[in-house]
C-alpha cells in the first residue's frame, strides 16, 4: 500500500462519514473504537465530527488520510517523503502511527528523526550502485563519509592530468581553504549541533506529557519552540556542509 500525500478527500464529506465510512465506529487492530475515541487519537474534538472535511486545514487533512490509512489492511507500507509540508502535531501522529502499524514499512525520507524513531533497518546508497545495511542515520552517516573520502583519495585509472600538476593533483591555486575563524566555526560545529539535537529531542518528547497535550496555549508554544529548533539544526548541518565543501 502506498500513502499519497496528494490524495484528494470530498470536501462535502463529514468528518465523521471520513473517518468512519460505514458506521459510528471502526476497527483498528481487531479492536472497535467508536469514531469520536478514533478522532481524539488524530486531535479531533467531538464537535469536529459533523463538520465537512473541506472546511479543514491542510494539517488536519493530512490527520484524516493518515486515520483512512492506518485502517487499511496491508503487509507492506510505502511512504514517499510522508512528512512535507506537514504541521508539527500531524508529525506527531504520523509516527505513533507508523509506530504502531504491524507491517513491514519502506520509508523514503529526508527527515532524520522520524528516520531514527520509526526504522529498524537503514539502507545506505552510495550512488555507485553499492548499498549497504545500517542500523541507524548515525551508522549511515559514518559510512557514507568513510566512502566520501575514500572516493577523493583514488585516481582511476586512465583519468585525465593535469597540465598544470604532472602527478595529477588539481593546482594549489584551484583548492578552497578555510579562513582563520571558519576553521574555528568547523571546529565547534559538531558540538552545536549535538547540542541542538539534544535540545529538539527534549521539545519532542515534551509533546508527548498529557499535561501539554490538553492545554492549547502550552501546546501551541511547544511547537513553536520545536520548529525553531528544527530550523537551527537544519541551519547548522547546512552551515556544516558548506564548510566541509569548501575545505575539500
Amino acid at each position: 500500500m502506498y500513502f499519497d500525500q496528494n490524495r484528494e478527500l470530498d470536501p462535502d464529506l463529514t468528518l465523521r462519514r471520513a473517518l468512519a465510512p460505514d458506521s459510528d465506529s471502526v476497527i483498528y487492530q481487531e479492536r472497535v473504537i467508536h469514531v469520536a475515541s478514533w478522532a481524539a487519537r488524530f486531535l479531533f474534538a467531538t464537535d469536529d465530527l459533523n463538520q465537512p472535511v473541506g472546511r479543514l486545514s491542510g494539517g488536519e487533512r493530512a490527520r484524516v488520510l493518515i486515520a483512512q490509512l492506518m485502517l487499511q489492511p496491508a503487509d507492506v507500507l510505502l511512504l514517499d517523503e510522508p512528512t512535507n509540508d506537514l504541521d508539527i502535531p500531524t508529525l506527531e501522529i504520523l509516527e505513533e502511527s507508523l509506530l504502531e502499524y504491524r507491517g513491514a514499512l519502506v520509508l523514503v525520507t529526508h527527515d532524520r528523526y522520524m528516520l531514527d524513531r520509526v526504522s529498524t533497518v537503514v539502507l545506505g546508497l552510495d550512488g555507485l550502485g553499492a548499498a549497504e545495511r545500517f542500523g541507524d542515520y548515525s551508522q549511515w552517516d559514518v559510512w557514507q563519509r568513510a566512502q566520501q573520502a575514500k572516493g577523493a583519495r583514488s585516481v582511476p585509472a586512465g583519468a585525465p592530468r593535469s597540465p598544470s600538476s604532472p602527478d595529477g593533483a588539481p593546482p594549489a591555486a584551484a583548492k578552497k581553504k578555510l579562513s582563520y575563524l571558519e576553521a574555528r566555526e568547523f571546529a565547534a560545529l559538531e558540538k552545536r549541533i549535538a547540542e541542538a539535537e539534544q535540545a529538539f529531542g527534549v521539545l519532542r518528547a515534551a509533546l508527548i506529557d498529557p499535561a501539554i497535550m490538553s492545554d492549547a496555549p502550552r501546546l501551541q508554544v511547544a511547537c513553536a519552540q520545536m520548529e525553531t529548533t528544527r530550523k537551527k539544526v537544519d541551519k547548522l548541518y547546512a552551515r556544516w556542509a558548506e564548510l566541509e565543501q569548501k575545505q575539500s
